[in-house]
């Protein structure tokens, strides 16, 4: 026979130790609000039980003595006394009456003062910071070690143009960029509680802290190749983006290129350039206005990523063409195939009719499933060919 399940202390204890964690207890005495009684019901012996169990239930029964639990209020009922069963007196409902009680059974009582020891603290300084304590007491309880940084430097942001300087331009006693990055979620959390509307750029994702709170970030950069001749003095070079804001002067054709190796090795061609993409072509690009008016052509791998990123560049530059991503490429190089592990689930846009027609064999496996080619397999005979072909 199943013993039977009945509620014992323990579990009682785990009950209220959720409660604790949920953070609702501890606010509650952070906003002064009086304390509610907690009551608990339990899951008892019934009259059969104390004649089919009786040591078990008599058991359970002495394990809720009232001496045991000091700090809380067992409410009892009466079972039996029908068909010839003995009446007993057993627990039914525990209650804790006071905060004082119930941290005491949690064992709580340092983490009680030393989170109301830094409220206090903290209102003295920033009130909108302390309303955010009593609201989330336990994440305070967990930054506890370094409450005080986290205070300064959301005193510091608040109170600082950030618009012109860097996260590493914070000057805060004991705070650097390794310790905003790693407590950036607790410092968004505060920031977004206290700065003004205008202050948060509330569009940026609460993982990109620097721009959602209006410092500057690291610039984009263009590292870019000639292909043929030229009269500068580098034969490749890395400008900030928004610095490129004219082509090179004789240039009238771009490429872009995915792949390192294949952009360094790409063949010369009169008039033209390579930018490296390296998978964020179009977040690149469309710091370059000035494309629009060259011959563009991007080049990545034939895969269903390969295709959203051209899908991606022609929708900043619609006049952008394809380099070695079509059929006679894909099935002339067979020798040459590769697993592409996880197709994007991206539906491109701005494809042309074969580009998608493409796609769409790679997607549903006409050729083979998951297949890619990736530009730096393709022989360099056949892209001087291409080269030389193309108008």
């Amino acid at each position: 026979m199943t013993p039977p399940k009945w509620t014992s202390p323990d579990q009682v204890v785990k009950a209220l130790r959720r409660k604790w964690t949920a953070g609702h207890l501890l606010a509650a005495a952070a906003q002064g609000h009086p304390f509610e009684p907690i009551g608990l019901p339990l899951k008892v012996p019934v009259a059969a039980d104390t004649i089919r169990h009786y040591d078990r239930a008599r058991a359970w029964a002495e394990s809720w003595a009232a001496r045991q639990h000091p700090h809380l209020r067992i409410q009892t009922k009466t079972i039996g006394g029908r068909n010839n069963t003995p009446t007993n007196t057993i627990p039914d409902r525990v209650w804790v009456d006071t905060r004082e009680a119930l941290w005491a059974i949690l064992g709580v009582d340092a983490q009680v003062d030393l989170f109301h020891t830094l409220h206090a603290r903290t209102a003295q300084q920033d009130t909108h910071l302390a309303q955010w304590m009593s609201t989330n007491p336990m994440k305070a309880l967990q930054a506890h070690a370094h409450w005080q940084r986290l205070v300064d430097t959301v005193h510091w942001i608040r109170t600082h143009d950030t618009g012109p300087i860097y996260l590493r331009q914070v000057d805060v006693a004991g705070v650097d960029t390794k310790f905003i990055e790693t407590n950036k979620g607790i410092l968004g959390e505060l920031l977004d509680h206290t700065l003004p509307a205008d202050r948060i750029n509330s569009g940026t994702p609460k993982s990109d802290f620097a721009q959602r709170y209006g410092f500057l970030t690291k610039p984009p950069y263009i590292r870019l190749r000639y292909l043929g001749n030229h009269t500068g003095p580098f034969s490749e070079i890395t400008v900030r983006a928004n610095e490129l804001t004219t082509p090179p002067p004789g240039i009238h054709t771009v490429f872009v290129l995915e792949n390192e190796i294949t952009y360094l090795s790409l063949p010369d061609v009169p008039g033209a350039i390579a930018i490296l993409g390296a998978g964020y072509a179009a977040a690149l690009l469309r710091y370059l206005p000035w494309l629009a008016d060259v011959d563009l052509r991007y080049w990545g791998d034939i895969d269903t990523h390969g295709f959203a990123i051209l899908s991606h560049v022609r929708r900043h530059f619609p006049h952008t063409r394809s380099f070695l991503m079509d059929r006679d490429t894909l099935l002339t190089h067979r020798a040459h195939w590769g697993e592409e592990k996880t197709q994007t689930a991206e539906a491109p846009a701005h494809l042309t009719p074969d580009e998608a027609a493409v796609d769409r064999e790679l997607r549903i496996g006409t050729h083979g499933p998951h297949l890619r080619l990736e530009q730096e397999r393709i022989p360099i005979r056949a892209v001087i060919q291409a080269l030389g072909s193309a108008p």
